[in-house]
């Protein structure tokens, strides 16, 4: 890891209120952020299960036609534990998620987010949300902020699109990547050849590493043009891998995290999340200047360790602050946290893609 000049908890389930009175908030946590002109606005993820309990039933909680959250009650005896956040059927081997999550709108007039005040709440809507909406991202494009969520669904994990001008209202654009792929991060300009998205695929069948892909649109709805980013090499990403922050640019290219993480130790755990760097190209962001070989983040507080999952650092927004990178990221699928680096020691962590030697 490379040094922290500041680490900070901003947000933790207590700190927000559920949709409903009769469900608890189990985490707040992967929050996009942007700068705006009163400050900081946030989009938390806040996920959220009922308050009852039964011996011997779990409940999976989902939104129903109507708007309402609806319970299943399921026998225990007939469910797998996946991880802490998924179960599958055994009858149908249909997956569900034990909580069911939607985004809140929060302001900071601190540019440093040390305290939130709340706006609104954005409920998941129509079958593809069934089973909730999760990790946006924003990426301003001239006066617009386009947000990349994953809507959830009986049918998967698919990635949609939401926009709005002010960061109250949202037009919601519907789904852009189907199931299954998630963490879609968004370049913030257009390139000569349409607009650039990095994108997740998450195919059943591995062939290979995991993986991280970019494709290209016209009109930010329709994407296609697609090609192979980064495989996972190292044994922190060797599991999973997937965006993490909408890219900045600086002179030496387009900088982003992403994360990966290791594969679990036993069965009905999740591996250890860890953030890495990845510099790419000015003009053509498909191609790998400089990559992370070690984390630049890894889970070492005890709200990073510990928590609905434990062992996960997520980044998710990142903000340039002239010499300073400022960090917003999940800690444990729990709480929402902060970190700052300095930008140069970020670049200088970095291994040129073609000679693997530490950047000079």
């Amino acid at each position: 890891m490379i040094e922290t000049r500041s680490e900070s908890l901003l947000l933790r389930p207590c700190d927000v209120s559920p949709s409903r009175s009769d469900l608890e908030v189990v985490g707040v946590f992967n929050p996009a952020v942007a700068i705006g002109n009163n400050g900081l606005t946030m989009l938390a993820r806040v996920a959220e299960r009922p308050l009852e309990s039964r011996a011997d039933w779990t409940p999976l909680p989902r939104w129903s036609s109507s708007g309402a959250i609806e319970v299943d009650w399921v026998r225990n005896q007939d469910l797998t534990l996946i991880d802490a956040r998924v179960v599958a059927i055994k009858d149908s081997g249909d997956l569900r998620l034990t909580s069911v999550s939607h985004l809140q709108v929060l302001r900071s007039s601190n540019i440093t987010g040390e305290s939130w005040d709340f706006v609104r709440t954005i409920l998941p809507e129509g079958p593809w949300e069934e089973y909730g909406i999760e990790d946006p991202r924003i990426t301003k494009i001239d006066d617009t902020y386009w947000v990349t969520y994953v809507a959830v669904s009986r049918s998967g994990a698919a990635t949609a699109l939401m926009s709005s001008t002010d960061m109250v209202n949202f037009q919601r654009h519907g789904i852009i990547f189907p199931s299954e792929n998630k963490d879609v991060v968004l370049f913030p300009e257009m390139f000569s050849d349409g607009y650039a998205a990095l994108h997740r695929p998450n195919p059943h069948s591995r062939f290979k590493a995991p993986q991280i892909w970019l494709a290209r649109s016209l009109d930010m709805i329709h994407w296609g043009r697609h090609q192979l980013v980064l495989s996972g090499m190292h044994p922190w990403e060797g599991d999973r891998v997937g965006s993490g922050t909408p890219p900045i640019l600086c002179d030496e290219g387009w900088l982003t995290l992403y994360h990966g993480s290791t594969r679990p130790n036993s069965t009905g755990t999740v591996g250890c999340y860890s953030a890495g760097a990845l510099l790419l190209d000015r003009d053509q962001p498909g191609r790998v200047l400089a990559r992370s070989s070690q984390p630049i983040m890894q889970p070492s507080t005890d709200y990073e360790l510990h928590g609905f999952v434990p062992n996960v650092v997520f980044p998710t927004a990142m903000l340039d602050r002239d010499e300073e990178l400022h960090v917003f990221y999940g800690a444990a699928d729990t709480y929402i946290a902060a970190a700052r680096f300095l930008k140069q020691s970020v670049l200088d962590s970095l291994q040129l893609k073609d000679s693997c030697k530490p950047r000079q």
